[in-house]
């Protein structure tokens, strides 16, 4: 028996070391919610995890852009139906003007109604959504997804030929030619309603796609992060048990240099 050196004390004082970093560790891991709360935990997870919640930031970003990109088209359709309105009243003016019991300065009326009518829809070809023209006929690239690949949102134009024709009409002169314009007018304002709602169709499908690709991406990121908390309490209800022993095993071992001194009693 020896005194100096007390081999039983310095490997329970060992043991009793481990056990006290594995009892903080799951206490860390219950208190964060996190599976990994160093690198040292799991290195490879956490970079996997890294490049997902960037991905999945990337994602809102595109989603946002979709958003966006959908309420530019609504706001679209809403003054083109309003167009479309007017558009059909000046057709009605149109007819209204061949009426052989109509005077002239009753077709002077017409026309008077008519061209207010044009004036609007030459208002609303000016019209932008935060800054962007709405109805400048150009192809805006809408990013769709977090690598930043886009879709081609086709514009529509209320300043082509088809609709100053008709704007410019004058049901009082020759209310023939004037209801001929407009009726383009119609034809091609309702292929333009259906270039917009094609755009609202395909943003909706990207939107949906994102929203399934964050969810599944999340998930991901959560079987590599989140902890177990059923196994984790296990696991610390453990540790616990072997940190309480461990500190009267060490007791016990520092205890037993006095048994040295009945030998010399």
């Amino acid at each position: 028996m020896v005194i100096n050196t007390n081999i039983s004390a310095q490997t329970s004082a060992q043991l009793l070391s481990q056990s006290s970093d594995l009892l903080s560790k799951s206490l860390s891991r219950l208190s964060s919610g996190s599976r990994i709360t160093s690198p040292a935990d799991d290195s490879a997870g956490l970079a996997v995890s890294m490049k997902l919640n960037a991905q999945m930031a990337r994602i809102d970003g595109a989603t946002n852009n979709v958003g966006n990109a959908i309420s530019f088209n609504q706001t679209q359709d809403g003054y083109l139906s309003k167009v479309s309105d007017a558009l059909s009243r000046m057709s009605e003016l149109a007819v209204l003007a061949q009426d052989v019991t109509k005077s002239s300065s009753d077709k002077a009326l017409y026309q008077q109604e008519f061209h207010t009518l044009g004036q609007y829809i030459n208002d609303v070809a000016n019209k932008d959504f935060n800054g962007v023209s709405l109805f400048s006929g150009a192809t805006l690239n809408v990013t769709t997804d977090s690598d930043a690949n886009t879709f081609g949102m086709k514009g529509v134009t209320l300043g082509s030929n088809t609709y100053s024709n008709a704007t410019n009409a004058d049901i009082s002169s020759n209310a023939t030619q004037a209801l001929s314009y407009v009726k383009t007018a119609i034809s091609q304002l309702s292929a333009d309603r259906a270039t917009i709602g094609s755009n609202i169709e395909s943003m909706t499908y990207y939107n949906d796609q994102l929203g399934t690709l964050k969810n599944n991406l999340s998930a991901a990121n959560s079987r590599i992060m989140d902890v177990d908390v059923a196994q984790e309490s296990t696991q610390y209800a453990k540790y616990n048990i072997l940190v309480q022993t461990g500190t009267a095993m060490l007791a016990q071992a520092n205890a037993l240099p006095q048994t040295a001194l009945k030998l010399l009693a």
